[in-house]
């Protein structure tokens, strides 16, 4: 007897799963889960944190499957309402401040001394800088959103966002050359 798999069709999935089907959503969250972890994880230090910003962000993505109208990725629709969703937390449980020189007052993780840094490390430093830098650092390296995109989204000026970019990198180029880790690309504009 062949078997013929139900799910190899993502747009039939889809359609099952915004009729609540709870096996196709299942399916997806399963396909999908590891990935939006790891945007979450980007932007909250805390793995069981950014474990339960996932969750909450999945149960939003199935309450509004209806709004996904098939027009790009299904994968980068759920990843904006993880990056959002992260970004609520972090609003609701800490205060992001956009402050020059909060950098200089806090305490950065201590990394090792090595002239390679693995992904562990390089997000370790990224978890020690200020929020503020962190999520627009994050949005614009990481995600690819424009400066006008990160400051409606953050509900900051443009000229912020920039600002905040700029710093950010600064403060990694800075953690790296103490590090003795040497910056391989080439130029970096805002």
């Amino acid at each position: 007897m062949k078997i013929i798999s139900f799910y190899n069709n993502e747009k039939l999935l889809l359609k099952k799963a915004k009729s609540g089907n709870g096996e196709a959503q299942k399916w997806l969250y399963n396909k999908y889960a590891p990935r939006m972890l790891s945007v979450c994880r980007q932007y909250i230090k805390d793995l069981q944190f950014a474990e339960d910003v996932m969750v909450d962000g999945f149960v939003k993505v199935f309450k509004n499957l209806d709004s996904f109208r098939n027009e790009g990725s299904f994968e980068g629709w759920i990843r904006k309402i993880m990056i959002r969703e992260s970004i609520t937390y972090l609003r609701k449980n800490q205060p992001v401040v956009y402050d020059d020189e909060l950098y200089e007052r806090s305490a950065a993780n201590q990394i090792s001394a090595t002239s390679y840094l693995d992904v562990e490390e390089i997000q370790l430093l990224i978890d020690a800088l200020p929020d503020g830098y962190k999520m627009v650092f994050i949005m614009y390296a990481v995600e690819g959103y424009s400066h006008r995109e990160i400051a409606d989204i953050l509900q900051v000026t443009e000229s912020t966002s920039k600002s905040q970019l700029f710093k950010a990198r600064k403060v990694l180029r800075d953690k790296l050359s103490e590090l003795g880790v040497r910056n391989k690309t080439k130029g970096s504009g805002n």
